[in-house]
Protein backbone atom coordinates (compact mmCIF):
# COMPACT_ATOMS: atom_id res chain seq x y z
CA UNK A 1 0.00 0.00 0.00
CA UNK A 2 2.83 2.18 0.74
CA UNK A 3 4.32 2.18 -2.58
CA UNK A 4 0.91 2.42 -4.85
CA UNK A 5 0.23 5.49 -2.34
CA UNK A 6 4.01 7.29 -3.47
CA UNK A 7 3.61 6.12 -6.52
CA UNK A 8 -0.04 7.78 -6.78
CA UNK A 9 1.28 11.34 -4.94
CA UNK A 10 4.44 11.51 -7.84
CA UNK A 11 2.90 10.55 -10.99
CA UNK A 12 0.11 14.15 -11.77
CA UNK A 13 -3.44 12.73 -13.06
CA UNK A 14 -3.08 9.23 -12.21
CA UNK A 15 -6.46 7.56 -11.32
CA UNK A 16 -7.96 11.21 -12.03
CA UNK A 17 -7.46 14.37 -10.24
CA UNK A 18 -10.06 13.94 -7.28
CA UNK A 19 -9.12 15.23 -4.42
CA UNK A 20 -9.67 12.20 -2.21
CA UNK A 21 -6.79 9.89 -2.74
CA UNK A 22 -8.49 6.84 -2.08
CA UNK A 23 -11.20 7.62 -5.30
CA UNK A 24 -8.12 7.97 -7.54
CA UNK A 25 -6.56 5.20 -6.23
CA UNK A 26 -9.28 2.75 -6.93
CA UNK A 27 -9.60 4.09 -10.79
CA UNK A 28 -6.02 3.78 -11.39
CA UNK A 29 -6.33 -0.02 -10.53
CA UNK A 30 -9.35 -0.16 -12.46
CA UNK A 31 -7.11 1.70 -15.56
CA UNK A 32 -5.28 -0.36 -18.38
CA UNK A 33 -3.17 1.85 -20.32
CA UNK A 34 0.58 2.00 -20.78
CA UNK A 35 0.76 5.21 -18.21
CA UNK A 36 -1.16 3.11 -15.65
CA UNK A 37 0.40 -0.41 -16.35
CA UNK A 38 3.92 1.53 -16.02
CA UNK A 39 3.16 3.05 -12.57
CA UNK A 40 1.69 -0.14 -11.21
CA UNK A 41 5.51 -1.76 -12.22
CA UNK A 42 6.92 0.88 -10.53
CA UNK A 43 5.02 0.81 -7.30
CA UNK A 44 5.87 -3.60 -7.21
CA UNK A 45 9.90 -2.68 -7.10
CA UNK A 46 9.62 -0.17 -4.77
CA UNK A 47 7.37 -2.36 -2.99
CA UNK A 48 10.35 -4.99 -2.64
CA UNK A 49 12.46 -2.23 -1.41
CA UNK A 50 9.97 -0.68 1.47
CA UNK A 51 8.58 -1.59 4.61
CA UNK A 52 5.01 -2.44 4.02
CA UNK A 53 2.66 0.07 5.43
CA UNK A 54 0.60 -0.56 8.56
CA UNK A 55 -3.29 -0.82 6.96
CA UNK A 56 -6.11 0.54 9.25
CA UNK A 57 -7.78 -2.55 9.72
CA UNK A 58 -6.53 -5.84 9.15
CA UNK A 59 -7.52 -6.94 5.36
CA UNK A 60 -8.63 -3.18 4.19
CA UNK A 61 -6.56 -1.70 1.77
CA UNK A 62 -6.98 2.09 2.15
CA UNK A 63 -4.26 5.20 2.23
CA UNK A 64 -5.04 6.97 5.03
CA UNK A 65 -2.36 5.26 7.46
CA UNK A 66 0.20 6.06 4.70
CA UNK A 67 -0.86 9.25 4.09
CA UNK A 68 -0.89 10.02 8.41
CA UNK A 69 2.58 8.44 8.90
CA UNK A 70 4.08 10.14 5.96
CA UNK A 71 2.35 13.85 6.84
CA UNK A 72 1.99 13.35 10.86
CA UNK A 73 1.38 17.49 11.17
CA UNK A 74 -1.22 17.15 8.39
CA UNK A 75 -3.55 15.17 10.20
CA UNK A 76 -6.40 17.50 10.61
CA UNK A 77 -10.01 17.93 11.93
CA UNK A 78 -13.11 19.73 10.43
CA UNK A 79 -13.42 23.26 11.97
CA UNK A 80 -17.14 24.17 10.73
CA UNK A 81 -20.34 22.07 9.36
CA UNK A 82 -19.57 22.75 5.74
CA UNK A 83 -16.34 21.32 5.86
CA UNK A 84 -14.30 24.20 4.76
CA UNK A 85 -12.09 24.92 7.20
CA UNK A 86 -9.74 22.42 8.86
CA UNK A 87 -7.28 22.78 11.63
CA UNK A 88 -4.42 20.28 11.69
CA UNK A 89 -2.21 18.68 13.83
CA UNK A 90 1.01 21.27 13.34
CA UNK A 91 -1.27 23.89 14.01
CA UNK A 92 -2.20 24.79 10.57
CA UNK A 93 -5.16 26.10 8.97
CA UNK A 94 -6.14 24.52 5.85
CA UNK A 95 -9.67 25.44 3.39
CA UNK A 96 -11.63 22.31 1.20
CA UNK A 97 -14.31 23.29 -1.32
CA UNK A 98 -17.79 22.48 1.10
CA UNK A 99 -18.82 21.24 -2.08
CA UNK A 100 -16.34 17.86 -1.96
CA UNK A 101 -17.85 14.08 -0.26
CA UNK A 102 -14.24 14.96 1.92
CA UNK A 103 -16.07 18.09 3.72
CA UNK A 104 -18.58 15.96 5.23
CA UNK A 105 -15.85 13.76 7.01
CA UNK A 106 -14.59 14.48 10.67
CA UNK A 107 -10.99 13.57 9.76
CA UNK A 108 -8.83 13.87 7.22
CA UNK A 109 -5.47 13.02 6.17
CA UNK A 110 -3.86 15.29 4.22
CA UNK A 111 -1.28 14.85 1.13
CA UNK A 112 -0.81 17.59 -0.53
CA UNK A 113 -2.29 21.73 -0.43
CA UNK A 114 -1.33 24.72 -2.30
CA UNK A 115 -0.52 27.75 -0.47
CA UNK A 116 1.97 28.97 2.36
CA UNK A 117 -0.41 31.12 4.71
CA UNK A 118 -2.68 30.12 7.02
CA UNK A 119 -6.21 28.66 5.10
CA UNK A 120 -3.84 26.74 1.78
CA UNK A 121 -6.29 24.70 -0.09
CA UNK A 122 -5.96 20.65 0.45
CA UNK A 123 -5.02 19.31 -3.25
CA UNK A 124 -5.18 15.53 -2.18
CA UNK A 125 -6.07 13.79 1.21
CA UNK A 126 -8.56 10.82 2.52
CA UNK A 127 -10.46 10.39 5.04
CA UNK A 128 -9.03 8.39 8.24
CA UNK A 129 -10.87 7.51 11.29
CA UNK A 130 -10.57 8.56 14.94
CA UNK A 131 -9.35 5.12 15.72
CA UNK A 132 -6.70 4.58 13.42
CA UNK A 133 -5.39 7.83 14.30
CA UNK A 134 -5.23 7.06 18.46
CA UNK A 135 -3.61 3.87 17.23
CA UNK A 136 -0.66 5.56 14.87
CA UNK A 137 -0.24 8.44 16.87
CA UNK A 138 -0.87 6.95 20.84
CA UNK A 139 2.46 8.45 21.86
CA UNK A 140 1.57 11.92 20.27
CA UNK A 141 -1.72 12.37 22.29
CA UNK A 142 -1.48 14.27 25.10
CA UNK A 143 -4.14 14.85 28.33
CA UNK A 144 -4.28 17.46 30.98
CA UNK A 145 -5.32 21.14 30.99
CA UNK A 146 -3.53 23.89 28.22
CA UNK A 147 -3.72 27.17 28.23
CA UNK A 148 -3.85 28.96 24.48
CA UNK A 149 -3.55 32.14 23.54
CA UNK A 150 -6.34 33.01 21.14
CA UNK A 151 -5.33 35.77 17.88
CA UNK A 152 -9.33 35.98 17.64
CA UNK A 153 -9.56 37.67 20.98
CA UNK A 154 -5.82 38.70 22.41
CA UNK A 155 -6.75 36.51 25.30
CA UNK A 156 -6.49 33.04 26.19
CA UNK A 157 -8.13 29.87 25.72
CA UNK A 158 -8.09 27.37 28.71
CA UNK A 159 -8.98 23.51 27.73
CA UNK A 160 -9.05 20.01 29.35
CA UNK A 161 -8.75 16.62 27.71
CA UNK A 162 -7.01 14.76 25.35
CA UNK A 163 -4.87 16.51 21.95
CA UNK A 164 -3.09 15.50 19.03
CA UNK A 165 -0.62 18.54 18.63
CA UNK A 166 -2.95 22.04 17.92
CA UNK A 167 -6.25 19.58 17.81
CA UNK A 168 -8.07 18.99 20.45
CA UNK A 169 -10.13 15.55 20.21
CA UNK A 170 -12.43 15.41 23.25
CA UNK A 171 -12.77 17.32 26.94
CA UNK A 172 -13.92 21.06 28.04
CA UNK A 173 -13.42 23.98 29.54
CA UNK A 174 -10.76 24.25 32.95
CA UNK A 175 -9.33 27.42 34.88
CA UNK A 176 -5.71 28.89 33.89
CA UNK A 177 -3.96 30.01 36.40
CA UNK A 178 -2.42 33.68 36.18
CA UNK A 179 1.22 32.53 35.25
CA UNK A 180 -0.52 30.37 32.81
CA UNK A 181 -2.41 33.03 31.55
CA UNK A 182 0.86 35.20 31.45
CA UNK A 183 2.76 32.47 29.49
CA UNK A 184 0.29 32.24 26.70
CA UNK A 185 -0.04 35.64 26.16
CA UNK A 186 3.99 35.28 25.58
CA UNK A 187 3.91 32.83 24.01
CA UNK A 188 1.43 34.40 21.64
CA UNK A 189 2.62 37.70 20.54
CA UNK A 190 6.17 35.74 19.77
CA UNK A 191 4.39 33.68 17.48
CA UNK A 192 2.21 36.80 16.11
CA UNK A 193 4.74 39.29 16.34
CA UNK A 194 4.14 43.01 17.84
CA UNK A 195 1.32 44.22 15.69
CA UNK A 196 -0.32 42.13 18.60
CA UNK A 197 -0.11 44.67 21.22
CA UNK A 198 -1.82 47.59 21.78
CA UNK A 199 0.53 50.08 21.00
CA UNK A 200 -0.21 53.84 21.45
CA UNK A 201 0.56 56.39 19.20
CA UNK A 202 3.17 57.79 21.50
CA UNK A 203 5.04 54.52 21.68
CA UNK A 204 5.03 54.20 17.82
CA UNK A 205 5.97 57.34 17.15
CA UNK A 206 8.96 56.84 20.03
CA UNK A 207 9.67 53.36 17.52
CA UNK A 208 9.96 55.36 14.65
CA UNK A 209 12.30 58.27 15.71
CA UNK A 210 14.30 56.00 17.40
CA UNK A 211 14.97 53.84 13.91
CA UNK A 212 15.64 57.81 11.87
CA UNK A 213 18.20 58.57 14.84
CA UNK A 214 20.45 55.29 14.16
CA UNK A 215 19.01 53.03 16.73
CA UNK A 216 18.00 49.63 16.24
CA UNK A 217 17.04 49.53 19.78
CA UNK A 218 13.18 49.06 19.02
CA UNK A 219 12.92 47.49 15.83
CA UNK A 220 10.75 44.51 15.55
CA UNK A 221 13.85 41.86 15.24
CA UNK A 222 15.57 43.98 18.35
CA UNK A 223 11.88 43.70 20.37
CA UNK A 224 11.22 39.89 20.16
CA UNK A 225 14.23 39.26 20.66
CA UNK A 226 14.67 40.80 24.14
CA UNK A 227 11.30 40.24 24.65
CA UNK A 228 11.65 38.13 27.78
CA UNK A 229 13.09 41.67 29.37
CA UNK A 230 10.33 44.09 28.55
CA UNK A 231 6.68 42.11 28.54
CA UNK A 232 6.36 39.90 31.08
CA UNK A 233 6.16 42.67 33.82
CA UNK A 234 3.25 44.25 31.61
CA UNK A 235 1.61 40.68 31.12
CA UNK A 236 1.38 40.86 34.79
CA UNK A 237 -2.22 40.31 36.33
CA UNK A 238 -3.51 41.06 32.84
CA UNK A 239 -6.14 38.08 31.07
CA UNK A 240 -5.85 39.61 27.21
CA UNK A 241 -3.69 41.89 25.63
CA UNK A 242 -5.84 44.54 25.59
CA UNK A 243 -5.70 44.94 28.99
CA UNK A 244 -1.90 46.54 28.52
CA UNK A 245 -2.22 50.47 29.17
CA UNK A 246 -0.39 52.38 26.57
CA UNK A 247 1.74 54.18 29.61
CA UNK A 248 3.23 50.68 30.54
CA UNK A 249 4.37 50.29 26.24
CA UNK A 250 6.06 53.80 26.12
CA UNK A 251 7.35 53.56 29.20
CA UNK A 252 8.89 50.04 28.10
CA UNK A 253 10.49 51.97 25.06
CA UNK A 254 12.19 54.27 27.11
CA UNK A 255 13.38 52.00 29.31
CA UNK A 256 15.03 49.67 26.70
CA UNK A 257 16.56 53.25 24.61
CA UNK A 258 18.39 54.09 28.43
CA UNK A 259 19.35 57.43 29.27
CA UNK A 260 21.78 58.02 26.70
CA UNK A 261 19.77 56.02 23.84
CA UNK A 262 16.91 58.96 25.08
CA UNK A 263 19.15 61.46 24.38
CA UNK A 264 20.37 60.52 20.88
CA UNK A 265 16.56 60.03 19.77
CA UNK A 266 15.96 64.27 21.05
CA UNK A 267 18.81 65.30 19.72
CA UNK A 268 18.84 63.53 15.61
CA UNK A 269 15.01 63.06 15.69
CA UNK A 270 12.93 65.62 18.36
CA UNK A 271 9.09 64.88 18.43
CA UNK A 272 8.41 68.30 17.39
CA UNK A 273 9.60 71.41 15.36
CA UNK A 274 8.98 74.79 16.76
CA UNK A 275 8.26 77.33 14.15
CA UNK A 276 9.55 81.10 14.29
CA UNK A 277 6.10 82.12 15.28
CA UNK A 278 6.09 79.82 18.37
CA UNK A 279 4.07 76.84 17.68
CA UNK A 280 5.34 73.56 18.10
CA UNK A 281 4.12 70.94 14.93
CA UNK A 282 4.84 66.96 15.44
CA UNK A 283 7.30 65.79 12.77
CA UNK A 284 5.81 62.35 10.88
CA UNK A 285 9.18 60.21 10.88
CA UNK A 286 7.00 57.71 9.04
CA UNK A 287 6.04 60.12 5.98
CA UNK A 288 7.20 58.03 2.54
CA UNK A 289 8.59 61.64 1.99
CA UNK A 290 10.83 61.60 4.83
CA UNK A 291 10.25 63.37 8.03
CA UNK A 292 7.31 66.03 7.29
CA UNK A 293 5.92 68.77 9.46
CA UNK A 294 2.88 69.92 8.16
CA UNK A 295 1.89 73.64 9.27
CA UNK A 296 0.77 77.22 7.72
CA UNK A 297 2.95 79.01 5.69
CA UNK A 298 2.63 82.11 8.14
CA UNK A 299 4.55 80.18 10.68
CA UNK A 300 7.86 80.23 8.88
CA UNK A 301 8.24 83.72 8.13
CA UNK A 302 10.92 85.02 8.91
CA UNK A 303 13.14 81.65 8.65
CA UNK A 304 15.68 81.78 5.50
CA UNK A 305 17.43 78.54 6.88
CA UNK A 306 15.75 75.34 5.78
CA UNK A 307 15.62 73.49 9.19
CA UNK A 308 17.51 69.83 9.16
CA UNK A 309 17.10 66.38 11.42
CA UNK A 310 19.29 63.68 12.10
CA UNK A 311 22.69 63.03 11.60
CA UNK A 312 22.73 63.15 8.17
CA UNK A 313 21.20 66.82 8.61
CA UNK A 314 18.70 65.63 6.48
CA UNK A 315 16.05 68.53 5.46
CA UNK A 316 12.03 68.54 6.97
CA UNK A 317 9.89 67.76 4.45
CA UNK A 318 7.60 71.11 5.35
CA UNK A 319 4.22 70.58 3.63
CA UNK A 320 3.00 74.40 3.83
CA UNK A 321 -1.00 75.06 3.95
CA UNK A 322 -3.10 77.99 3.84
CA UNK A 323 -5.38 79.56 6.94
CA UNK A 324 -8.10 77.04 6.08
CA UNK A 325 -5.30 73.96 6.16
CA UNK A 326 -5.17 73.26 2.23
CA UNK A 327 -1.99 72.78 1.14
CA UNK A 328 -0.03 75.47 -1.39
CA UNK A 329 3.49 74.03 -1.28
CA UNK A 330 5.40 71.33 -0.09
CA UNK A 331 9.39 71.88 -0.33
CA UNK A 332 12.88 70.75 0.94
CA UNK A 333 14.09 74.00 -0.07
CA UNK A 334 12.50 76.77 1.94
CA UNK A 335 14.67 79.17 0.74
CA UNK A 336 14.34 78.48 -2.57
CA UNK A 337 10.95 78.46 -2.27
CA UNK A 338 10.83 81.91 -0.69
CA UNK A 339 12.72 83.46 -3.84
CA UNK A 340 10.46 81.32 -6.38
CA UNK A 341 7.51 80.34 -6.56
CA UNK A 342 6.51 82.68 -3.62
CA UNK A 343 5.45 85.82 -5.30
CA UNK A 344 3.09 83.65 -7.51
CA UNK A 345 1.57 81.62 -4.34
CA UNK A 346 1.57 85.12 -2.02
CA UNK A 347 -0.84 86.58 -5.14
CA UNK A 348 -3.37 84.14 -5.19
CA UNK A 349 -3.46 83.86 -1.57
CA UNK A 350 -4.18 87.69 -1.26
CA UNK A 351 -7.09 87.07 -3.26
CA UNK A 352 -8.40 84.58 -1.34
CA UNK A 353 -7.49 85.15 2.31
CA UNK A 354 -7.06 89.10 2.33
CA UNK A 355 -7.39 89.15 6.48
CA UNK A 356 -3.94 87.31 6.60
CA UNK A 357 -0.30 88.77 5.68
CA UNK A 358 1.01 87.74 2.59
CA UNK A 359 4.76 89.55 2.71
CA UNK A 360 6.83 90.34 -0.42
CA UNK A 361 9.58 89.14 1.53
CA UNK A 362 8.62 86.25 3.70
CA UNK A 363 12.16 85.89 5.01
CA UNK A 364 12.20 88.95 6.61
CA UNK A 365 8.50 89.14 7.92
CA UNK A 366 7.83 88.46 11.37
CA UNK A 367 5.95 84.67 11.96
CA UNK A 368 2.64 84.95 13.24
CA UNK A 369 -0.79 83.72 12.65
CA UNK A 370 -2.98 86.46 13.56
CA UNK A 371 -4.74 88.35 10.89
CA UNK A 372 -3.02 91.61 10.25
CA UNK A 373 -5.63 93.46 12.18
CA UNK A 374 -4.75 91.58 14.96
CA UNK A 375 -1.24 91.95 14.40
CA UNK A 376 -1.54 95.47 14.46
CA UNK A 377 -3.28 95.49 18.00
CA UNK A 378 -0.99 93.45 19.50
CA UNK A 379 1.73 96.23 18.12
CA UNK A 380 0.20 98.83 20.07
Amino acid sequence: MGAEVAVLLSERGLGGNDVDLDTRLTRWRRERGGKAEAARGLAKRWAALLPSCVQEEPGESNPSACIALAFPDRVARRRDASGEHWISAGGRGYRLDPAHPLASQEWLAIADVQGSASGARILSAVAINLSTIETLFADRISSGARVMFDPATGGVKSESGRHLGAIRISGGQAPASAEQIEAALLAGVREHGLTALPWPDSAIRLRERAAFAGLDTLLELQLLARIDEWLPSILAAKRKLSDISGADLHNAMTQLLGWDGQQQVERLAPAHFTSPAGTTHAIDYAAEAGPTVEARVQAFFGLDTHPLVGANRVPLVLSLTSPAGRPIQTTRDLSGFWRGSWADVAREMRGRYPRHNWPDDPAAAIASLKTKAAQARSAR
